[in-house]
């Protein structure tokens, strides 16, 4: 594969609005009901009906497009995007096109060219041997989702390689979930992921031509199936081929791409204004409320968690995913001392935020909890405690997660467990002179080595203490005391 060639990809990701009606009717939203019960004239498209906004929708939009610090258009209009398929029964989607609702974003370091409105087509469910022209099979349609009110996410080829798609992908979603307008559900559809593909020699600034893959409908396919059409364009590439613009799909059963149609372009779909709606001006009480309403998001919480707090950026990340758990971390700094950076005084957020995603997650994840951090196993305050116990050396870092094991399953007061397992540090140093220097007397091969400069040797005779003090010494002076008394 050569490396010559660059990866240039970019998004459009479907974000299904969380409404109680569709965009243009009354017809309620449902998910898993009765096929074509949730439908009327205008979403059948029966002759003389005629279309209304949705406004709860518009106003999730706006919401989506500040979010993604797009600039709102103050006028926009919706168009008709013409196409015939048996999920369309106008035989055109209500949508939007040169004159979108938002745009000229940013999310994280990739920049965002649009954001708009539209609506869903329906569901058609294959059954039978469909796949022939004289099958015996047949495509049923399901009118149910057809008008659901939809943001479409539009972004600029800046991605530069399947992982950074995944990822970037994944903080939109934690994005527009926090906003709470979608429960951005992958596997009911209420997030669909397109990716269009190219590769170009690196330092162009020219794009190659780009392929679509389609609905992809979790973050490891859209990973995989992007991997494998890169491999796919730089080996035809090097072959000496040249890339078609055409429509793909992955199957990620098995990693193979199909072709499903040419790649359409605007001019295929016959855009025109929609006659039967009137230009979408926001008011400045629409604007004002949607901008209120906006919580601190992911982005900016991994950028003051690394800025500020002087965290590492995956668990800057980590902790930024989940409102709950961001307010968890926060809380358990305040009650240890630990809210400002590095440097500051008291015990560093990175300290808690290690505690938080590595031993507390890795203890939960074993009992295979599903932790909800408005209501936690372990409070807070209780591992702001311990924390400090074991950042004051009151305890060493292996009791402190014995601690941690025993505050998860019965809950208490760490200090009251710490006393009660007789888990606190051994405070007498010439106690731990004394329990070093059997270990070395103990250990004299792993002693030599050490005295060689095999300084890995030092793992067995620490071990030994440990086993001996059942993990109440600490660490950092045990390897002092080892090495002291070996002339080191």
């Amino acid at each position: 594969m050569s490396s010559e060639l660059e990866a240039v990809i970019g998004l459009e990701i479907h974000v299904q609005l969380s409404t109680r009606t569709k965009m243009f009717c009354g017809c309620e939203l449902s998910f898993g009901d009765e096929p074509n019960v949730h439908t009327c004239p205008v979403c059948l498209a029966h002759p003389g009906v005629l279309p209304v906004p949705n406004e709860e929708a518009i106003r999730y939009a706006l919401k989506i497009g500040m979010a993604l610090e797009c600039e709102i258009a103050p006028r926009s209009i919706f168009h008709r995007k013409n196409y015939f398929y048996p999920d369309n029964p106008k035989a055109y989607q209500i949508s939007q096109y040169d004159i979108p609702l938002a745009v000229d974003g940013r999310l994280g370091d990739i920049r965002i060219h649009r954001a708009h409105l539209e609506e869903d087509a329906a569901k058609m469910i294959h059954v039978g041997d469909s796949g022939r022209i004289h099958g015996s099979g047949a495509s049923l349609v399901d009118f149910n989702r057809g008008g659901t009110p939809l943001v479409e996410v539009v972004t600029e080829p800046d991605l530069r390689s399947a992982a950074e798609a995944a990822e970037w992908a994944r903080l939109l979603r934690e994005t527009v979930r926090q906003l709470d307008v979608s429960d951005v559900n992958m596997e009911e559809g209420s997030l669909r992921v397109d990716a269009n593909v190219s590769v170009r020699p690196s330092g162009s600034e020219e794009l190659g031509t780009k392929t679509e893959l389609k609905n992809m409908n979790s973050f490891r396919f859209l990973e995989r199936g992007v991997e494998a059409e890169l491999q796919r364009q730089r080996e035809l590439i090097e072959a000496g081929g040249t890339v078609e613009q055409e429509t793909l799909h992955f199957d990620p059963s098995d990693g193979t791409l199909t072709s499903l149609r040419s790649k359409e372009e605007a001019h295929d779909y016959r855009y025109f204004p929609e006659p039967d709606l009137v230009p979408l001006a926001p008011t400045e009480e629409m604007l004002r409320e949607a901008r209120e309403s906006l919580p601190e998001l992911p982005a900016a919480r991994i950028e003051r968690y690394e800025e500020q707090m002087g965290l590492e950026a995956e668990p800057a990340k980590f902790l930024a995913s989940d409102p709950g758990l961001g307010g968890y971390f926060e809380e358990a700094c305040r009650v240890a001392g630990a809210e400002v950076g590095p440097g500051g005084g008291g015990v560093e957020p990175r300290v808690v935020a290690n505690w938080i995603t590595g031993d507390l997650t890795a203890t939960l994840r074993q009992r295979g909890d599903e932790e909800d951090f408005a209501d936690p196993t372990v409070s807070a305050e209780d591992l702001a405690a311990l924390v400090l116990m074991v950042t004051e050396k009151k305890i060493s870092h292996g009791s402190g997660k014995a601690v941690l094991a025993a505050l998860v399953v019965e809950g208490g007061d760490p200090a009251a467990i710490v006393e009660r397992e007789g888990l606190a540090q051994i405070s007498d140093a010439g106690e731990l002179e004394s329990i070093v220097a059997a270990a070395v007397e103990a250990n004299p091969e792993a002693a030599e080595q050490i005295k060689a400069g095999n300084q890995k040797a030092i793992g067995a005779i620490v071990g030994a203490v440990m086993k001996e003090t059942k993990g109440r010494a600490d660490g950092g002076e045990v390897n002092r005391l080892i090495l002291e008394q070996l002339g080191d």
